[in-house]
């Protein structure tokens, strides 16, 4: 959530998933699987949303 918070979104709170996932896995040297559970735990807490085309995110600025 604090590299998605880190970001600037576009149209609808919404923002491009390779914006998250380069970061997590390059800069912090995060595993995939580390990716992916925080991915889903995100998503289980209402903090992001699948957007329909499954490459965007939307962003819960208010519950973060």
């Amino acid at each position: 959530m604090e590299i998605a918070n880190g970001l600037e979104p576009l149209q609808d709170d919404r923002i491009h998933i390779e914006l998250i996932n380069g970061p997590f896995l390059f800069e912090h040297k995060g595993s995939p699987a580390e990716y992916k559970a925080g991915l889903d735990l995100a998503i289980a807490r209402g903090w992001l949303w699948l957007h329909e085309s499954g490459t965007i995110r939307k962003v819960d600025r208010q519950g973060c």
